[in-house]
């Protein structure tokens, strides 16, 4: 086993937040306390911009009691960052971490931290300053190859599980087409839990659309016209980054106006221009009046009141295990999450460049045949991360109907 360090401890957060994010923050902190190599715990504001701008807090300092209440606080607690860092702003960093006797450096996001953490790592091996770096997993999307899931995807699964139950009873007591947007711009995972919400074989949502498949307006136009002839309504779930068979996502190929971020890629979650442009199709070229869409947007990514219990005390124990995996064992790599049995959990370390810059998406089989809903193989992988308390569909009147007593005229 190689020797531990002694020095200080730094951790960041990046990326987008979720709901038990903090945990695994909260986690990282109580297990570092109990380590006498580590002698300072340095929380970076705004993830690795904070770094290189020297915006720290001693979180040494934070009471027990507050780090409680901070764990079951949605969100970024130490604030986050969309930087993508490079050569130059990875020396940047080293230069950070050598001058604060950092030693231990924990990043708590997806596949764009565990890259910086590789970069940062090589640097300060070719300076030869011993540096601890512990990637410690965390997305809503889901896309972390080699993990069964991440941190942050089973609470925002059961978000949307729940909205859908809702909305379809909605879509049930006044029928029409509804589509919703939810976030996924390469993998379909989140989307897909709206699967969760059906409970009769009536149950929307009736179709679910996915990265995954390429997405062709027309077979679209002519699901829902089925589905709508069957039950008098329909009910869509449809991920953000739907695209057609060249790759094209359909956002850009239907709306007029597309929305770009600070590193050119498309702007999906903060826009309703896909709804919008899904809507009016169906309207134009049928029959179906009563059409409506929402964008979900980042209403899924922090909702407390949606927070999986599994997902807290996993995201908090991937916080613990990257701790004992750096400081008691001196390894450096991401913390990756495994599953055993009919439902249990196994922690590894594995290389960074193993998960740096990769995107894990929905396998075959997932996805129904059609490309248009997922299979029973889904519903059982995701059913047992939804957590506690957690019922599919709502209830339904079963008495049976008055007989009519006039004739209609």
């Amino acid at each position: 086993m190689k020797k531990r360090l002694r020095g200080n401890m730094l951790i960041a957060q990046g990326g987008g937040p979720t709901a038990v994010i903090n945990c695994s923050l909260v986690g990282a902190v109580r297990k570092a306390r109990g380590y006498e190599e580590v002698e300072a715990i340095y929380g970076s504001l705004n993830g690795v911009n904070g770094i290189i701008n020297e915006r720290m807090v001693n979180l040494s300092f934070e009471s027990e009691r507050n780090l409680n209440e901070i764990a079951y606080s949605p969100s970024s607690a130490l604030f986050s960052t969309r930087d993508k860092p490079d050569a130059d702003y990875c020396a940047k960093i080293f230069k950070v971490l050598e001058a604060h006797n950092i030693r231990y450096f924990f990043y708590i996001g997806g596949n764009d931290s565990s890259d910086t953490l590789r970069i940062v790592k090589e640097y300060a091996d070719n300076e030869n300053y011993d540096l601890c770096c512990v990637h410690i997993p965390k997305t809503v999307d889901n896309d972390l190859v080699l993990n069964d899931h991440t941190p942050g995807y089973p609470s925002a699964a059961r978000f949307v599980a729940e909205a859908f139950i809702g909305l379809d009873l909605d879509n049930r007591s006044l029928p029409g087409v509804y589509i919703a947007v939810i976030m996924g711009r390469h993998a379909g995972f989140l989307a897909a839990a709206s699967a969760l919400a059906q409970k009769y074989e009536d149950d929307g949502p009736h179709l679910i659309y996915l990265p995954e498949r390429p997405f062709d307006i027309d077979s679209f136009l002519e699901d829902v016209k089925a589905v709508y002839k069957k039950h008098g309504r329909c009910v869509v779930a449809v991920s953000e980054g739907i695209q057609d068979a060249s790759g094209q996502p359909i956002a850009v190929k239907l709306s007029e106006v597309v929305e770009k971020d600070a590193h050119g890629n498309v702007q999906l979650s903060g826009s309703g221009s896909l709804g919008d442009a899904l809507k009016d199709y169906i309207k134009d070229n049928s029959d179906i009046d009563r059409v409506r869409a929402d964008t979900f947007g980042y209403l899924q990514r922090s909702f407390r009141a949606c927070a999986s219990d599994i997902d807290r005390l996993e995201a908090e124990e991937v916080g613990e295990i990257a701790v004992i995996f750096g400081v008691e064992k001196n390894q450096s790599g991401s913390v990756t999450i495994s599953r055993t049995g009919d439902y249990a959990v196994d922690y590894k370390l594995v290389e960074l460049e193993e998960i740096a810059a990769k995107t894990k998406l929905m396998p075959d089989e997932f996805i129904n045949d059609a490309g248009n809903h997922v299979t029973d193989a889904f519903r059982d992988y995701l059913r047992p991360l939804l957590g506690s308390g957690f019922s599919a569909g709502g209830a339904r009147i079963r008495v049976p109907r008055v007989r009519p007593l006039i004739k209609k005229l």
